[in-house]
């Protein structure tokens, strides 16, 4: 990738560690590498349970250019339990709807969330640099994580017991070993280079360049895609807003264009005031990328655990690269937190590999099918994509095939050990292997709060009230709907048919993997220790 930066903000100092003073490594349960979104989150979520954690980035700053600029509903969901989410969605720009143009003129518009009932909007545009601003800020209120700066990791081994780590700073090398080691160093991951692993799939030949510019300009807060526009012929451009009047345009280049070149202002410029017009405009960051769709063919490798970057990239292209390595993240802090607290064995962490190399390949595949379409390999696919741009102005279920990003949504870990099957049937958008809906519900002092916002941070026995409060099984918190919080709305009771004594078990990060049309303690508990890794649905333990 080639960039030119025009901003960073955002500047941390080194500290020197006592871990530096002692002849002998020090052990430390968890170690996170890498201070970006994907770290930070991992860090923080175990941190909030209780668990010493140790963040170690080589850099002293972050916030160079925009880089992510737009989050999921499902992100933010993630970062409301981490405490960052209100600071997000009052600084970014909200937004739902899409429109797609050919040309001039609009092919179609989508609303990415048509119904009301939600704590958080379909998506927010918002700098990278703020979000890791506000992680590094919730992450230094937390007592037990440290985030060393300037910790450059030079070297690694493992034994079945724990990690040892090379570490250099400015005050020199050391040593520091951690039960459980967990990388988030980004796409150009050191510690993936120094275990000798790689990435497999697909590099796309086209370029693209990303501007970030600032400018006063009346187009609405919305996502707009352009086919063949006539201020950029024969290409694709993409157009966001971000805070501040910063507003993301990225030009399809083609396969020959210059990186060197293309990034210089001189030639910025011209691409802008074709689109603009005599805008005043200013850049605050620019760069050309070329799309990857590959990941590691394992996250797990003994007692390290690759996420983010690290692990799989993605085109920007639907948003699905920061959104899915903040999954990532909540993901496998809960089955650390579990080991860690003896409440399950290592069997439970292999399973982040199964349900998190599966939602890779599922992001790689939208990600993929979208480049494909936004960049035909020759004249048939260029034909076949223009004749269904034309289709979808006039002809509704054509707009199903156009493809300018598939936008993210959440993981769905379909076939996952971690599931116990429906022995009843279900309607409603709470489904097994997804997150759970949101919905608004009433406090018995008559007072608005969200599901969400009440599910505490283990495993949680949703249960519709139906006269009695039955006693959960151990580790299971039993939470009542009807019995102090009321479905005023009756949108709980939709997304979640909810019958009287229907009981969801609901994991630490929040998805559903177990559902009943009874409270049944002895079906919750084998469903609970199936969640935990023990996959014979009839053990006793």
């Amino acid at each position: 990738m080639t960039e030119t930066t025009y901003r960073s903000i955002y500047q941390y100092d080194y500290a020197r560690s006592p871990d530096q003073d002692v002849d002998q490594p020090v052990r430390h349960r968890v170690v996170v590498i890498g201070a970006g979104p994907v770290g930070l989150a991992t860090a923080i979520d175990l941190a909030q349970r209780g668990q010493q954690v140790v963040l170690l980035d080589d850099s002293d700053r972050i916030g160079v250019g925009s880089r992510a600029i737009c989050f999921s509903k499902r992100c933010l969901d993630v970062c409301d339990r981490l405490g960052v989410a209100g600071r997000m969605v009052e600084k970014g720009v909200t937004w739902q709807v899409g429109k797609v143009f050919l040309e001039a003129e609009q092919v179609y518009a989508f609303d990415l969330l048509p119904e009301d009932g939600h704590k958080n909007p379909a998506f927010i545009n918002l700098q990278q640099y703020y979000l890791e601003g506000y992680l590094v800020d919730r992450a230094n209120e937390l007592d037990g994580l440290e985030i060393r700066w300037r910790n450059k990791v030079e070297g690694l081994s493992q034994n079945d017991d724990a990690v040892t780590l090379s570490i250099e700073t400015p005050d020199g090398p050391y040593l520091l070993e951690a039960e459980y080691l967990v990388a988030c160093d980004g796409a150009r991951s050191s510690l993936r280079s120094i275990m000798g692993h790689d990435f497999v799939g697909q590099v796309f030949d086209d370029r693209f360049l990303i501007v970030d510019v600032k400018m006063n300009a009346e187009f609405p807060t919305e996502r707009w895609f352009w086919f063949d526009p006539p201020f950029h012929k024969g290409q694709s451009t993409l157009l966001h807003k971000q805070p501040d009047d910063v507003w993301r345009i990225d030009f399809q280049l083609g396969r020959d264009a210059n990186p060197e070149e293309e990034v210089k202002p001189e030639n910025v410029m011209p691409r802008l005031r074709a689109m603009l017009g005599d805008v005043e405009t200013e850049i605050e960051w620019v760069s050309v990328y070329t799309f990857q769709c590959k990941r590691m063919e394992q996250f797990v490798h003994g007692r390290v655990y690759f996420a983010g970057d690290a692990a799989h990239q993605v085109s920007p292209f639907g948003a699905r690269g920061a959104n899915s390595g903040l999954e990532d993240a909540q993901n496998l802090a809960w089955k650390l937190d579990a080991v860690l607290r003896g409440d399950a064995g290592t069997e439970l962490l292999e399973t982040y590999g199964v349900e998190r190399e599966l939602a890779a390949d599922d992001n790689i595949g939208h990600s993929t099918r979208a480049t494909d379409f936004i960049s035909p390999k020759n004249a048939v696919s260029q034909t076949f994509r223009n004749a269904t741009l034309k289709l979808a102005q006039h002809a509704p279920f054509a707009q199903k095939f156009v493809n300018s990003g598939r936008l993210s949504t959440p993981s769905v870990y379909e076939n996952t050990p971690l599931c116990t099957a429906d022995e009843d049937s279900f309607e409603g958008s709470a489904r097994l292997n997804y997150p759970a809906p949101d919905a608004p519900l009433e406090t018995a002092e008559g007072e608005t709060t969200w599901l969400l916002d009440t599910l505490p941070t283990g495993f949680t026995a949703l249960h519709v009230a139906n006269g009695t409060r039955p006693n959960p099984p151990d580790g299971i918190t039993l939470m009542n709907i009807g019995d102090g919080l009321i479905d005023a709305t009756g949108l709980f009771s939709k997304r979640y048919d909810a019958l009287p004594g229907t009981t969801y078990l609901i994991r630490p990060d929040q998805y559903v993997c177990a559902r009943f049309r009874t409270f049944d303690p002895q079906a919750l508990a084998t469903a609970h220790r199936r969640a935990l890794g023990e996959h014979s649905r009839g053990s006793d333990g």
